[in-house]
């Protein structure tokens, strides 16, 4: 096999693969595993499938637990708490575990690094690929010239620009924000700037609404960038300042260990398969980060995908195990993943006064009913869509939880 991209979704894959004497070849076009302090959230479905490839005690050996987050408002301050303590009856890890992305990929580099049937080609770049019967040949460019690959099947995790994507001239259908995000990670205790925080809060405003959570290394606050303000004049260091002192007031100023501007999408492709060809995670599908689940949902399409090339080279399932994941993993990105995070960017950003006190209603009304709660929970952490459609499950079952109504 051989997957591009060696983020979290694509290290997983072949960690997956490698772990059932699946040979892989990962191509990464960055010299090294990637820094990158974007995703920190893992959700109990995605840790519980974690298990599999026997790194969820590493994570949680680093990692932060979260039992509750908050829901609040800018100007009137806590609107709902959710206590994930309410799905200890269906999970082991009811909470979310702060962890941010670049340690799962570094903890799976180091793994794959000491494996026989794992091959790292970091500082490589896909070129293209061609599909002949049952093989497929990728091209790549390497620090020492052009290789070719032939692999039974190609996975592209490479990210929301995939060049596999494009090369198999998928559409990526969806709309951009003309807002940019903008993350700053800081050491000082935010809860003690705002009394009465969770360590995982969304905060709605009209004019600037704001993502606070903490993280094992630092604090993390997101804002929204309005596409006027050009990103070198929002990430000057006298600007974040001053939208940090907005937060929280502090004459002494924050040191500002990160930061991070980019642009937001919600997108997923028209299909996640073409023959033996795939995409997984945010070369599949890309959204809003309100709700920490693109990366969890990758994490899914890849512990999805390589359960049924196990079984198709096994020789116990055929080639209709494909299709079923494309068709499962797809509907899942848009019934779950981005119905639910545009809903709560909206909520974030909602101008109109009355759907504002609209939302705040609702959400305390959920928040008060552990009957009700419970279900927002189980929903919001992903395990709702993997109960309901498995992971990796056999094609002529899954076939009937398909024929279900949608729920969003």
């Amino acid at each position: 096999m051989v997957v591009i991209g060696a983020g979290p979704v694509g290290m997983t894959a072949a960690a997956s693969l490698v772990r059932q004497d699946v040979p892989v070849v990962v191509v990464e076009t960055a010299p090294r595993p990637s820094p990158d302090w974007r995703a920190s959230t893992f959700h109990a479905a995605t840790l519980e499938l974690l298990e599999e490839i026997d790194i969820t005690g590493r994570m949680h050996d680093e990692g932060l637990v979260v039992p509750r987050y908050q829901f609040r408002d800018r100007a009137e301050g806590l609107v709902a708490e959710f206590d994930l303590g309410l799905l200890a009856d269906e999970t082991r890890y009811p909470y979310r575990l702060q962890l941010n992305q670049q340690h799962l990929v570094r903890f799976l580099y180091e793994r794959l690094h000491r494996e026989p049937d794992a091959d790292l080609l970091f500082g490589s770049r896909f070129i293209g690929a061609e599909q002949n019967g049952d093989a497929v040949t990728v091209t790549i460019e390497t620090p020492q010239g052009p290789r070719t690959l032939r692999a039974a099947y190609l996975i592209g995790a490479d990210g929301p620009r995939s060049t596999v994507r494009r090369s198999l001239a998928i559409p990526f259908e969806g709309h951009t924000y003309t807002e940019r995000f903008l993350i700053v990670s800081t050491p000082v205790d935010m809860r003690e700037q705002l009394p009465g925080i969770a360590e995982v809060n969304y905060i709605a405003d009209p004019d600037e609404w704001l993502f606070i959570l903490r993280t094992p290394e630092s604090w993390r606050v997101l804002w929204p960038v309005p596409a006027r303000v050009p990103a070198e004049e929002a990430t000057r260091p006298d600007v974040m300042q001053a939208r940090l002192r907005g937060v929280a007031p502090r004459p002494e100023g924050y040191p500002i260990v990160d930061h991070q501007i980019y642009s937001v999408h919600q997108r997923v492709a028209s299909t996640f398969r073409r023959g033996h060809a795939f995409l997984i995670g945010d070369a599949a599908h890309i959204n809003s980060p309100m709700g920490g689940v693109g990366l969890n949902s990758g994490i899914h399409d890849a512990m999805d995908l390589t359960r049924r090339m196990v079984r198709v080279r096994r020789g116990e399932a055929g080639e209709e195990e494909f299709d079923a994941f494309a068709e499962c993993r797809r509907r899942i990105a848009l019934e779950y993943v981005q119905a639910d995070t545009e809903r709560n960017t909206q909520r974030m950003r909602e101008r109109d006064e009355t759907l504002r006190r609209r939302n705040q209603a609702e959400l305390r009304a959920i928040a008060a009913d552990p009957g009700r709660a419970r279900v927002w929970l189980r929903r919001v952490s992903l395990l709702e869509s993997v109960r309901r459609f498995g992971i990796g499950v056999p094609a002529a079952e899954l076939r009937d939880r398909l024929a279900e109504p949608s729920l969003s």
